[in-house]
């Protein structure tokens, strides 16, 4: 019987890490692809191995974002049943590319934010180039970390703290930009804290308008389509003003050839334009929705489990279409220190910017594709199902959660990560859940266990004065010492369940719908990100250096 237990254990053992095996096969495959790619298409430029290193390098840093970052996106999908984790992994990795293709933009900023200046190099072009390889290794090997740890982080912090330990190890202190720095550690408290709110804010009016009604069809029937209505305005909005501004002047020019419009051509949409779009595209989507649900909802159940039905669509959608704007925001953080890599060999110089050819921009978009579908699930089941307990309702709120605030914050010029509110909203989502919970128990349990105590104390304090009247009795018969015996076996009897019920009533106060130890770690991974990815870059650098010298 062991050996055939141990026998099992083995073959599951082998299939595991065949599995493993060959996804680092693939992870391999990609990266080599890569580094033969570039260094055949530019053999003829000097320092072209760099180049060819540092794509190899970038492949690397996109496979990690795809492994760690794209879970926020679809996690709470999954979580909820809404989506399959193979069909939220295929949708993510269609969405995650096509929004790097499509809307990656053809120039990034080289240096992440403005974090350090690049004056400080005296166009020194290997210097830099030897810095931004530093960088971009130090944040892939930090989401490795984090991903293998189960950690949710910020693939844009990671990047930040690599930038920045490089560009000090190579110019010192003084070329960080402290005030931007100084942003970005708001941004710890500021996503969090704002997409805990807003979540928990949209999860508590659904179920005070539909699930705590008698009538939840009814309920349902009236405010479901306002709040996927409300949903369409955000996400729009969202998906113009994040996921479009790269190419909103070509948008404008293509509507500029219709008839009868004549926009002016900007560099990036403005907020009411895109609020105006939302807004038509969200009175199109009330309609569809009610006239949907007028002929459909009848159908349903008056339960909360069939109402959570109602919201598999929009998060469906919801999942899509974060992705796709991730996909044509984060791009940057893979390829943006390697297109300043590429722009420095070929132009022999140091730029805040550059264009971005067609292969940096598909190693960011198939690089971050290909880790999601390998090393994608893990961090997925993690923000999905490990923080907190997650149905259609909840994970829609977490999606509104996500676009809202990056919207309010765009607009009030606060730092936000997205990593930190898909997160935070999963916090705040939990945290409801838990004061909710202890709201009805204490109008519940805690008065009926009360009342258990009450009864017990009574019949204690009877035992107690009866076997006092035993004790205090002078000829006592064998009856009576068997009752005497009898007496103390109640009387500790009825001090343990007074104390079971005590604990009880604590236990109904601290019930607890996140999970500690899971909060314990995200945190730690949020706050030592910068600082690690700025330590690794450094201690990269000065390696690469001495190297070179």
């Amino acid at each position: 019987m062991e050996f055939k237990t141990i026998y099992k254990l083995q073959k599951k053992a082998l299939k595991r890490s065949a599995a493993d095996f060959t996804r680092l096969g693939f992870a391999i495959f990609f990266m080599i692809g890569v580094l033969t790619f570039t260094f055949l298409s530019n053999g003829g430029i000097p320092n072209s191995m760099f180049l060819a290193v540092a794509a190899l390098i970038g492949a690397y840093m996109a496979m990690n974002i795809g492994a760690n970052d794209v879970a926020n996106n679809v996690g709470p999908a999954v979580g909820s049943k809404a989506l399959t984790l193979t069909t939220a992994i295929i949708i993510a990795a269609i969405f995650e590319a096509s929004g790097a293709l499509i809307a990656g933009g053809e120039v990034v900023k080289t240096i992440k934010n403005g974090i350090i200046d690049i004056s400080a190099f005296n166009g020194n072009p290997d210097e830099f180039i030897w810095a931004m390889m530093a960088a971009l290794l130090a944040a892939a090997l930090w989401l490795n970390f984090a991903t293998m740890a189960k950690a949710p982080v910020s693939t844009t912090h990671s990047i930040v703290g690599g930038v920045m330990g490089a560009g000090i190890a190579a110019a010192g202190f003084s070329v960080v930009n402290w005030t931007t720095m100084g942003s970005i550690v708001a941004s710890w408290v500021i996503s969090p804290l704002l997409g805990g709110v807003i979540a928990a804010a949209f999860l508590f009016s659904i179920k005070k308008s539909i699930i705590f009604k008698d009538d939840k069809v009814e309920a349902a029937k009236r405010y479901v389509p306002f709040f996927v209505a409300a949903m369409s305005l955000a996400f729009v909005t969202y998906i113009i003003l994040k996921g479009l501004k790269s190419i909103w002047p070509k948008i404008i020019e293509f509507l500029n050839l219709l008839p009868f419009i004549s926009l002016e051509i900007t560099k990036k949409p403005a907020f009411l334009i895109a609020f105006f779009i939302g807004l038509i595209v969200a009175i199109f989507v009330y309609f569809l929705v009610k006239k949907r649900l007028a002929s459909s909802v009848t159908a349903l159940e008056n339960t909360k489990d069939s109402v959570n039905t109602l919201f598999t669509i929009p998060l469906i959608f919801a999942a899509a279409l974060l992705s796709f704007a991730h996909g044509a925001n984060d791009v940057a953080n893979a390829i943006g220190p390697l297109a300043a890599i590429n722009d420095a060999v070929i132009n022999g110089g140091v730029s805040s910017s550059a264009s971005i050819p067609l292969w940096v921009m598909g190693v960011g978009a198939f690089g971050i594709a290909l880790g999601l579908a390998l090393y994608g699930p893990k961090l997925i089941k993690t923000v999905g199902s490990e923080i907190t307990d997650l149905d259609q309702i909840r994970a829609f709120s977490i999606a509104m959660s996500a676009s809202l605030t990056v919207i309010l914050a765009s607009q009030l010029g606060l730092p936000v990560s997205s990593t930190h509110i898909a997160i935070g909203g999963i916090f705040g989502v939990g945290f409801l859940r838990e004061w909710l919970h202890i709201k009805d128990e204490q109008h519940r349990t805690i008065e009926e266990d009360t009342l258990i105590i009450i009864d017990e104390e009574l019949n204690k304090n009877a035992y107690k004065h009866e076997l006092k009247v035993l004790q205090e009795k002078s000829d006592k018969t064998q009856s009576d010492y068997t009752r005497i015996v009898d007496l103390y076996k109640l009387i500790a009897t009825e001090k343990k369940i007074i104390k079971s019920t005590k604990k009880n009533i604590k236990k109904a106060k601290k019930v607890q719908y996140v999970r500690r130890d899971a909060i314990k770690k995200i945190i730690a991974a949020w706050l030592i990100t910068v600082p690690v990815a700025a330590v690794l870059a450094g201690i990269l650098f000065f390696t690469i250096k001495g190297i070179m010298i």
